[in-house]
């Protein structure tokens, strides 16, 4: 038994924060129902690249999931959903505030009809405050909560962190949201409203920087690969090529000194403590660069291990998946697709010991699920529900 396995998710959420989310229910054995629009299904499906007509891009967060075709538009169609809703214990959506309301499925029209319901709306802002309409795309909103001023090697040459982190963590925290939900849902037997924004998660995820900024009133200012506040925790040059340490106490710093075979950098004044390490800087870095410059990256990382201190290599992503802590955790799994093949992706990171996942099922071809929950809803036999799906009843 899977911890999620007697929870249904009915899911209209589409391209990647809302996808990420169901996936995470899926994988902890909700049943989880996509619904998408007939013919184009979730605008992810149209991603590159391909494997024989199948997104990755979409197959990469919408694996255990099964698929309806409904036209929301369509007054059986909507009926329909009504009654399949009657029987979800959570609903996910994240189109922009008042869709879902224009559409007659607001939490509060379906929080009538199944008052333990659980709904989980994902956008941009959120649903209150001046900008709950605007669009929103993971690019914006990096920048409008000054995550791209903290990224980058300066201040003058700003950048964005190199995945979707809006969509992914708003997706792990509208999770956390439901599962949290669920939870108090066991002890009041009433569901609730779960409110997650993009923009929210990533002024949550600045932790100390904003932190810092409301206590002082000075924005952080991107600084590249060294720590604001511990010293050293850098990306350094051995002959060839770069390598990162992390000292994150005084103890640590004069064993990598020692390690490094520059043990006066441990005596220098300038760098007895994490402050003045921090003040010098700029010395300690080059005083660092010379030290490492004089064997490989390989050579030193053996050498800090050995001495406890932590490093490690910048691996490309194809040296990353080739990791053996990789092959040891089980991190790429393979999933047979009925149309695209065998599919490697990343496995769930929750491990519980009590309801392990040893394997997954695929993402879900578009439409393949609809005749089984019309055949459940509505009553009927396979045959009836197959009848209505190829009369095109519900597109």
């Amino acid at each position: 038994m899977l911890a999620l396995d007697n929870i249904r998710v009915v899911d209209f959420s589409r391209i990647l924060a809302g996808p990420f989310c169901s996936m995470m229910l899926a994988d902890l054995g909700a049943e989880v129902i996509k619904i998408e629009r007939p013919q184009k299904g979730d605008d992810s499906r149209a991603y590159g690249p391909f494997v024989n007509d199948e997104s990755l891009y979409f197959m990469s967060v919408n694996r255990g999931k099964k698929s309806i075709e409904l036209n929301l538009k369509n007054e059986k169609a909507h009926d329909f959903l009504l009654r399949l809703i009657d029987t979800a214990d959570v609903v996910v959506e994240n189109f922009k505030p008042g869709v879902m309301d224009h559409l007659g499925l607001s939490y509060e029209t379906l929080r009538e009809r199944n008052p333990r319901l659980i709904y989980c709306s994902c956008s941009g802002y959120g649903h209150t405050g001046p900008y709950q309409h605007k669009p929103a795309y993971d690019l914006i909103i990096q920048g409008l909560t000054g995550m791209m001023s903290i990224t980058g090697p300066d201040s003058e040459h700003p950048y964005k962190v190199g995945m979707s982190v809006a969509d992914v963590d708003t997706g792990v925290f509208a999770a956390v949201g439901v599962l949290a939900a669920l939870y108090q849902r066991t002890r009041t037997g009433v569901g609730q409203y779960v409110d997650i924004a993009m923009f929210d998660v990533l002024m949550a995820i600045l932790e100390n920087a904003a932190t810092r900024c409301l206590y002082t009133g000075v924005p952080p200012t991107a600084i590249g690969n060294h720590h604001a506040t511990i010293c050293p925790f850098a990306t350094i040059r051995a002959s060839d090529g770069f390598f990162n340490i992390a000292a994150g106490n005084d103890t640590l710093f004069i064993k990598l000194a020692n390690a490094l075979e520059a043990p006066e950098m441990a005596t220098d004044p300038r760098f007895l403590t994490n402050d003045s390490r921090l003040q010098h800087w700029p010395e300690l870095e080059k005083c660092l660069n010379d030290a490492a410059s004089q064997k490989t990256i390989a050579e030193w990382c053996e050498i800090l291990d050995k001495a406890g201190i932590p490093a490690g290599p910048l691996n490309n992503m194809a040296q990353a998946l080739k990791h053996p802590q990789v092959k040891a955790r089980g991190i790429v799994t393979t999933i047979p697709h009925p149309v695209a093949g065998d599919i490697q992706c990343i496995a769930s990171p929750v491990r519980l010991s009590q309801s392990p996942r040893d394997s997954y099922t695929h993402s879900p071809v578009l439409g393949a699920d609809t005749a089984n929950y019309v055949a459940e809803i509505l009553g009927c036999s396979p045959e009836e529900a197959q009848k209505i799906v190829q009369n095109g009843d519900l597109l």
